[in-house]
């Protein structure tokens, strides 16, 4: 069954025919051109500003609270050739802010360490068990966070009452009480006046980087656009101009790391954009701060010894390989305890890897549409993360119950939190009764927001270049999505390892373009026999064997009407997890969308009132026909004569024993012949007595047509040639008749 994931909004058309002429000057097609009219790019300096972003486009860093502050004393730390630790974090954005400042205080010749905390040892932020050791034994005297620092209240007032200070440069929400630290960087400071609040942890480190250094260091901004790619940070303003500058760096980066990850990656570096970054690059790193000591990535990013920088990408790599393995394993595990009845799905295991739940909770989200928390067990406590429908805001539906919590923090669509495994039940139950006092639980989808309406015949690649302007996209800055219908389905194949996604083949007048659905595999009968389909897509560019053409991506579908499914075929297996039509016991139907009708009941009349007592979204028919008499009829004029004239000739016939031997001399089937005989018994032609059949030779002449049995079989034969030769379409107009 195609059912959509997102609660569509298809954005309205405009005209602006001013608008669209000032974009065709700068290469844009009126398609693109409605895209940023709706996105709030609607003058010609706005225009030029998005099209063309410069580095001097960027703001003064000092506008930063406490960037003075923080400049004053890691200067006098470097002058007085005091010892700095840089504190980062386990994630790709805090692995490229640390790399940054690295670099940034090594060419002014600072003396510099830096760590990033393990996520299974050390926990997020700072930690003062890290600080400790640091100070006492490697004579730090003062801490610069990176990526972190606004939440680290106890370590800091450690560092600062060990006389260390400690400058933070943090991006994440401020919470009321700051920390007591000697300077506190961040676009959000209540006492800062900062133009632009969503900067990434490294976007910050490398406003610090460009104050120390009195100078833009651009050749910093291929580690900025990683770290901001992969944070999800809004793609507007001074990021998208960091970022696109970053990207171009990236295609041709001298960083011998990247290029030997790149290299073991398949990556291809003049094709690299953001999606690039953002699906390959980014996960790699982040995969080593899921499973391990995250601190190679600092010699990855910042080394030059190639040998050694091709040993951590290779190992990078294999972490990869390995937090794929892991994903799927809990994955797999977490799926089979979801219970559909349940608004909000807790679900919590012994033995599970804490790095890697945020993930497997977002791939369930995309799938049951709930909120969905992962957790793993150990030691009597449940730890892990939470994610959200845009309709219900988790953090604000538990902020109130820190009375279930060891630690809880996040935000409207995701949480992490650790609680005592006997709570879990009770944290259960506390979403459940919050979906519902506030009446949300038929709110469960998350909007989808399309552009435009797309039509395949004007679609061509000088479109897509058109769009390759608007990049990059990210968050803010959407990569548009569109809508398509009207089209044909010509055909869908899986594809992939284990057959996980799907091809399709689209059709509408001369255009035909392929359509590829990611772990959409399992849909191939559906999207094969698709009517009225609808889909919301992005485009991309396909590269294979020198040719070049464009390709759509599935973003979500949809299917006007009911869906009817054609599984006829031997070889077509019923669909998993779709209700087998049963008529013993109707009760799996109630409330079910989707059915099999897989075995047939002797009586097919009896089938209108299921499918007509319920409102099926999705139908297939398998139509197995345990006795098929429509495969011989329901008898001849002369098979009836035939027959007859043999029985006649015995004064006793015993059709216990003999009946497969009639029917061989007849060259009549059993079944059809044990319903002839029952027709001439009827009609009172023949006597049936213990098994034995005796010719009535006085019998009235009647129509054979006057039987009962020959009207009902006639009738059955008739139904049973619509069920296994008609369209599926004329076997769904026929059980709706009354």
């Amino acid at each position: 069954m195609i059912t959509s994931n997102y609660n569509w909004e298809i954005l309205p058309g405009f005209s602006d025919n001013d608008f669209i002429k000032l974009a065709k000057k700068e290469g844009l097609d009126p398609l693109a051109a409605k895209l940023l009219y709706e996105r709030g790019i609607q003058t010609k300096e706005a225009l030029t500003r998005f099209l063309q972003p410069s580095l001097e486009d960027l703001h003064d860093p000092y506008h930063l609270h406490d960037m003075d502050k923080a400049v004053e004393r890691i200067r006098r730390a470097i002058e007085d050739y005091e010892q700095i630790l840089i504190y980062g974090d386990y994630d790709a954005d805090g692995m490229t802010s640390a790399s940054i400042l690295k670099e940034t205080l090594e060419e002014l010749g600072a003396e510099v360490r830096v760590y990033l905390p393990n996520r299974f040892t050390d926990g997020y932020g700072p930690n003062q068990s890290v600080y400790k050791y640091f100070i006492e034994q490697e004579g730090i005297s003062l801490i610069v966070t990176v990526d972190n620092g606004v939440a680290g209240h106890e370590a800091i007032a450690y560092a600062q009452e060990m006389g260390v200070d400690v400058v933070v440069t943090d991006h994440h929400s401020l919470q009321e009480t700051l920390p007591n630290a000697y300077a506190i960087v961040h676009p959000e400071h209540p006492a800062g006046n900062y133009p632009f609040k969503h900067l990434a942890g490294c976007g910050v480190a490398f406003k610090l980087a460009c104050a120390l250094l009195e100078t833009i260091h651009a050749d910093l901004l291929d580690l900025v656009a990683i770290g901001t790619i992969a944070d999800m940070v809004s793609l507007t303003d001074e990021n998208r101009v960091m970022v696109k500058y970053g990207l171009s760096l990236l295609k041709q980066t001298e960083r011998a790391g990247l290029q030997e990850l790149m290299q073991i990656a398949g990556i291809e570096p003049a094709s690299l954009d953001e999606e690039t970054v953002g699906f390959q690059i980014a996960p790699r790193l982040n995969a080593l701060g899921r499973l391990d000591d995250p601190n190679p990535a600092i010699d990855l990013l910042t080394g030059f010894d190639e040998e050694e920088a091709h040993e951590i990408a290779l190992m990078i790599d294999a972490k990869n390989t390995e937090r794929k393995e892991i994903v799927q394993d809990i994955y797999n595990q977490a799926k089979e305890m979801i219970d559909p009845n349940q608004p909000v799905q807790v679900l919590a295991k012994e033995g599970w890897n804490p790095g890697v739940l945020g993930i497997v909770a977002g791939r369930l989200l995309e799938e049951v549409q709930q909120p969905i928390i992962v957790l793993s067990i150990e030691d009597g406590r449940a730890k892990g993360s939470a994610r959200s429908v845009e309709a219900v805001d988790i953090f604000q539906a538990l902020k109130e119950h820190q009375d279930l919590f060891i630690a809880f923090g996040g935000h409207a669509g995701a949480a992490g939190m650790t609680l005592e495994v006997d709570k879990l039940d009770t944290l259960s139950e506390t979403l459940a009764d919050y979906i519902r006092t506030n009446n949300l639980e038929n709110a469960s989808k998350s909007s989808l927001v399309i552009d435009e309406e797309l039509d395949l015949e004007e679609l061509t690649l000088d479109t897509l270049k058109s769009f390759d302007k608007l990049a990059p996209y990210g968050m803010d800055n959407k990569k548009p999505v569109f809508y398509v219908k009207d089209v044909q389905v010509e055909s869908a194949r899986t594809m992939g390892q284990g057959n996980a996604h799907l091809k399709v083949r689209l059709v509408k007048g001369q255009a035909a373009f392929d359509l590829v659905a990611f772990g959409q595999g399992n849909k191939a009968l559906e999207f094969s026999q698709a009517k009225n389909l609808e889909l919301a897509v992005t485009l991309t560019v396909n590269q294979w064997n020198g040719n070049t053409s464009l390709q759509l991506m599935l973003v979500d579908a949809r299917v006007e009407g009911v869906q009817l499914y054609n599984i006829r075929s031997k070889q077509q297996a019923l669909p998993d997890g779709v209700p087998v039509l049963d008529m013993t016991d109707l009760s799996p139907l109630v409330g079910a969308q989707s059915l099999v009708l897989a075995q047939l009941p002797e009586n097919l009349s009896d089938l209108k009132s299921v499918f007509q007592d319920h409102d099926f979204q999705a139908i297939y028919f398998k139509n197995e026909i345990k006795t098929p008499y429509y495969l011989d009829g329901y008898g001849s004029r002369d098979q009836f004569a035939k027959l007859y004239k043999t029985i006649y000739q015995f004064k006793e016939f015993d059709v216990r024993y003999k009946l497969a031997e009639l029917a061989n001399y007849l060259k009549i089937k059993q079944p059809l012949l044990v319903k002839m005989i029952q027709i001439f018994q009827e009609l009172g032609f023949v006597t049936i007595t213990d098994g034995v059949m005796t010719v009535n030779s006085e019998a009235e002449k009647r129509a054979i047509a006057d039987s009962q049995i020959y009207q009902e079989l006639k009738q059955q034969v008739m139904e049973q040639e619509l069920m296994a030769l008609g369209t599926v379409q004329e076997i769904y107009n026929w059980l709706m008749e009354n």
